[in-house]
């Protein structure tokens, strides 16, 4: 009998279902991150509860002598510039809890006849978490809430959280071009090594091959933070998503000058360019007797976003080929799933190599740091328990909760919070 299946009788039923037991957070300079796991058979999203397709088998023994916790891993983010709704959200779910008391309950529920443990609100509780913010906003959490940020370092965190997540969750990665997503079958055995690409405010590139085992070898300033600052000042745009949305209304040829505008409407077929090839972004403009004004913002968003994805799509495969490197991983939040930016990133990558590389995509692209840090608490063992996971149920699959303030995807999937179905160690 699979020990993490086990029934344990009537203790486990004392626990109450939608705990949360862990939490890890990753405060970039444009988003906060969060990574947490609740108990049972509850998806806990904002203020409402939602049922899993899996009904928790509560708590069990394991080989490890911890008790074992089904439940989900959740995923949710925040604009660093609004830090205060993070810390809200925190505490009205209780997040910051889980590790010094909840663990502690289980506990005392499987070891019958001991007193109820003090409560934490007068004790400082300790969290993991990473990126600049945790070292910025260090004094806020502490002020707030008594939350002391346990620090990890940002790129360790983000390889780690990479590697975990190919490694064990099944459809992590996929290709996207041409309006055609696939999803890639990572042999776990044979994934180093690799370009780790991470965009977020600014693009940090890394080579890595193998657990611990990495190297920043390049990177830009121009990254999902040029796009957003570049893009409020000339559209007015208050939001990324507002952005990001908007510019899949655009269309950049009202704004950037082509080979064609260059050669009266014909390719340069002797280099290979088309006639519909960006010669230079943004070059309509100096050629045109037109104010800013008389370009419409969705063109600007248009062309703003496709000049910083090829841009990164062409170092990112130039850096790969300095190292002999094959595969490229793109994450960060600068994507967000968005298959323009996909489908740009992979023709430049596609285009630069001749057909020798392929970019791919993460499906927890924005949360790889946060999921590092996570993972940083060894006494969950979530890599260990979801490795086993792989190989003795069907693979892990992703369930997706609608955030209010959120629109679908244009490729029909939906941009909101996330959770993955698993088991972590209580203890």
């Amino acid at each position: 009998m699979d020990p993490r299946r086990a029934e344990t009788g009537k203790n486990s039923d004392q626990i109450q279902s939608g705990h949360v037991y862990h939490l890890a957070l990753d405060i970039g300079g444009s988003l906060a991150k969060l990574v947490y796991f609740t108990k049972n058979d509850e998806h806990i999203v904002g203020s409402e509860k939602k049922k899993s397709p899996m009904k928790a088998s509560g708590i069990s023994n394991s080989s490890r002598n911890s008790p074992v916790l089904n439940g989900r891993l959740n995923f949710k983010k925040f604009e660093t510039s609004k830090i205060n709704d993070c810390l809200e959200f925190i505490n009205s779910m209780k997040l910051h809890l889980g590790g010094v008391y909840k663990i502690v309950m289980i506990a005392m529920v499987m070891n019958a006849g001991c007193q109820q443990p003090e409560s934490p609100g007068s004790q400082t509780i300790t969290i993991k978490a990473t990126g600049g913010g945790a070292y910025k906003y260090a004094d806020l959490f502490k002020e707030k809430f008594r939350i002391s940020l346990d620090k990890e370092d940002e790129m360790d965190c983000l390889v780690a959280g990479a590697n975990f997540l190919l490694e064990t969750i099944h459809q992590e990665a996929f290709t996207y071009m041409g309006n055609q997503k696939q999803f890639v079958w990572i042999d776990k055995n044979d994934l180093y090594p690799y370009l780790l690409v991470n965009i977020g405010s600014g693009v940090g590139m890394i080579k890595v091959e193998g657990d611990g085992k990495f190297e920043r070898v390049s990177g830009t300033s121009i990254g999902g933070g040029t796009f957003w600052g570049l893009g409020k000042l000339l559209t007015k745009c208050k939001s990324f998503d507002e952005l990001l949305d908007l510019s899949y209304r655009g269309n950049n040829r009202a704004v950037d000058m082509l080979v064609g505008d260059i050669y009266g409407g014909m390719d340069y077929s002797k280099i290979g360019l088309s006639s519909t090839t960006i010669a230079s972004s943004f070059g309509r403009a100096i050629s045109e007797n037109k104010e800013r004004d008389d370009y419409k913002p969705e063109d600007i968003a248009r062309s703003l976003l496709r000049m910083i994805s090829n841009n990164i799509g062409q170092i990112s495969y130039l850096t790969a080929l300095r190292f002999g490197l094959k595969r490229i991983f793109f994450g960060g939040f600068f994507i967000r799933r968005h298959p323009f930016t996909m489908d740009t990133l992979s023709v430049a990558v596609n285009f630069w190599s001749k057909g020798e590389a392929k970019a791919m995509f993460l499906q927890h692209e924005g949360f790889l740091g946060a999921v590092g840090a996570f993972m940083s608490s060894d006494k969950h063992g979530l890599k260990e328990l979801l490795a086993n996971q792989k190989v003795e149920r069907p693979p892990s699959k992703l369930s997706f909760s609608l955030d209010q303030t959120q629109v679908p995807q244009q490729d029909g999937e939906l941009n909101g919070d996330e959770s993955i179905e698993c088991s972590v160690y209580g203890a």
